[in-house]
């Protein structure tokens, strides 16, 4: 076999034979998100363990056609609400690290689907629990769906769906911060 075949051969073997595999963008904070904390005038909050519920639809890392989508935060999308909910309360001055108010959770259904044909669709399902020195103030799931333009291409469809992550955590947060027995439980 002439040499100059082989490598061009061995390097196209490789690459179809494994998928490719992204990391999710880090979380930023939605300004929204922030001021709704800020107005709520809450006492200052710690966020606890978050784990994730083993199950079909709460994939770590996510599939997305082929490739796999991973969590910047250690590989762990609970640990990825943790952050978000770090961010969103230390840009809104509430985050305190000996607070007697803890924010913990599971995260319970992590998905992202983008079809050949149609729109790019998340789901992520979390509870939320507040204790207040121990006692518990608040359990509840939030969920949320997002759609978005999607493509047939790959090449525009995976990178769509990667950019999308973080959107939809922030309407997740949002749907939380827009309960009033949430703000109730941190006040």
């Amino acid at each position: 076999m002439n040499r100059g075949y082989l490598l061009p051969l061995c390097l196209a073997t490789i690459t179809l034979s494994s998928g490719c595999s992204m990391m999710a963008p880090r979380y930023t904070a939605s300004i929204d998100n922030v001021q709704k904390i800020k107005d709520a005038d809450t006492q200052p909050v710690k966020v606890g363990t978050f784990e994730s519920t083993p199950g079909k639809g709460n994939a770590n890392p996510i599939s997305i056609r082929g490739s796999s989508l991973a969590s910047p935060y250690d590989s762990s999308y609970a640990k990825y609400i943790a952050e978000a909910l770090r961010q969103d309360l230390e840009l809104a001055g509430r985050l305190a690290p000996d607070a007697k108010i803890e924010i913990s959770g599971a995260l319970q259904k992590n998905d992202v689907n983008i079809p050949a044909v149609g729109s790019g669709t998340g789901d992520l399902e979390a509870r939320f629990i507040v204790k207040r020195a121990g006692e518990m103030k608040y359990d509840q799931v939030k969920t949320i769906h997002d759609v978005w333009e999607s493509s047939f291409v790959g090449a525009v469809a995976i990178p769509r769906a990667q950019a999308r992550y973080p959107v939809i955590v922030q309407k997740l947060l949002a749907e939380l911060y827009a309960d009033p027995a949430f703000i109730e439980a941190l006040k």
